[in-house]
């Protein structure tokens, strides 16, 4: 059920948030390629330009991004996380391994993202990934967009 508030969120998606989510794709494609477990990456940006990084591992998938989400709500009741030095937050990016349905039906491994901002409409994206662990063999393809996700502030 859509929220009274998502008519009055923007459409796109602003740069700090696109800077916040392309940073977080590259630190996940990095572990990727160095056949490390991801689990689900957060990144939290406040006004300031601060950023908290958190990184849940060590339960099931869906526990993983249960958790994650807790984290953006968490912080959000906190209005920050001081020991990051991260003030209220106004951004947050999501990172984790799936499988996405490519052109045939086949389902193929993918590194999903989630991102949003305060005001915004929130966004997932995927890009396929192959060679896991592989370094510099490892191989990925440009984001897609996979449309519009609950926002998580």
């Amino acid at each position: 059920m859509a929220d009274k508030h998502d008519k009055e969120r923007r459409d796109g998606v602003s740069p700090k948030t696109d800077d916040l989510a392309s940073t977080l794709m590259g630190d996940a494609l990095d572990l990727l390629a160095a056949g490390e477990d991801l689990g689900v990456l957060l990144a939290i940006g406040d006004d300031a330009g601060q950023v908290a990084s958190y990184r849940f591992t060590d339960d099931g998938d869906e526990e993983l991004l249960a958790g994650a989400r807790d984290q953006v709500a968490a912080t959000v009741r906190a209005r920050g996380d001081r020991e990051a030095g991260l003030g209220a937050p106004v951004r947050y990016s999501l990172a984790y391994e799936g499988a996405v349905a490519d052109e045939t039906g086949a389902y193929q491994d993918a590194l999903l993202f989630e991102f949003g901002e305060k005001g915004y409409k929130a966004y997932s994206a995927y890009s396929y990934v192959k060679g896991k662990g592989t370094g510099d063999r490892f191989q990925w393809t440009d984001a897609a967009p996979a449309g519009e996700v609950e926002p998580l502030l």
